[in-house]
This record gives C-alpha cells, sequence and structure tokens, in this order.
C-alpha cells in the first residue's frame, strides 16, 4: 500500500472514531443501579442507601439500590461481576467479596466469580475483622 493511501486510511478511521465519540451520551445517562448483595437492614444496606443518595445528587441522575441477598452475598456480587462493564452496575461490597471466591476453589466448587471481574472504585468505610479463638486452642 503507498503511503499516501495509507495516510488516507488511518486518517478515514481517526474520523470515524471521532464521530462515534461524539455521538456517545455523556456519564450517566440513565439511571445507575447499586447492587446490595445483602438483605435490606444490614450493614451494606445502611451505608449504601446514603452513597447512592449522595451519588445520585452529585451525578444528577438516579441511583437505584437493589438488594440481592443470598449466599453470602455471592448472589449480589455474582451479578455485578456478570454485568456489562459500562458503569452503570456498581457493588456495595463488604470484606467477604475476597474470600468467597477463594472458598470456593477450597471446597472444589466452581467459583460463583472471580476478583479480576470487578474495579474497585471507592473505600466507603473500614470495618476490620478479627478472628477470635479460646486461649488453649491449638490455633495462635
Amino acid at each position: 500500500m503507498n503511503r499516501q493511501l495509507r495516510s488516507l486510511c488511518l486518517a478515514a478511521v481517526a474520523a470515524t472514531a471521532a464521530v462515534a465519540a461524539l455521538a456517545q451520551d455523556a456519564y450517566p445517562s440513565k439511571p445507575i443501579t447499586m447492587v446490595v448483595p445483602f438483605p435490606p437492614g444490614g450493614v451494606a444496606d445502611t451505608v449504601g442507601r446514603p452513597v447512592a443518595e449522595a451519588m445520585g445528587k452529585h451525578l444528577n441522575q438516579t441511583v437505584v439500590v437493589v438488594n440481592r441477598g443470598g449466599a453470602g452475598g455471592g448472589i449480589g456480587m455474582a451479578q455485578v461481576a456478570k454485568a456489562a462493564p459500562d458503569g452503570y452496575t456498581m457493588l456495595m461490597a463488604l470484606s467477604s467479596v475476597v474470600v468467597l471466591p477463594e472458598a470456593d476453589k477450597i471446597l472444589n466448587r466452581a467459583p460463583m466469580f472471580e476478583l479480576n471481574q470487578l474495579l474497585p472504585i471507592a473505600r466507603i468505610t473500614a470495618d476490620p475483622t478479627v478472628l477470635v479463638v479460646r486461649a488453649d486452642s491449638p490455633w495462635k
């Protein structure tokens, strides 16, 4: 391919990409879904609802909270992991988000989701987890 033809093709591709980018709606152009993978009234729900409300005001768009409990949070977490990566589905996760895929592997089950399917965007709270055993147990 001669140099002029190649330059013309590259210019056409660039112009097409620019037009496509201009045709996209500004984010967010539709409501956002925040999945809380636990029943209403729990920690994730009581933290998630005010966050969703504040996000909605800041983004000038509705943020709908959907409680999707079950399997220790795995059902809701898997739903978000399998959602389109378009920024319109988010997860209010607890620390169990890192435990469930590993527990599935240890128990020889197909993982409901993998951590690499999710991308953290903000730390909302800190909830330290403590494992306690009896003083005379073999675990220290």
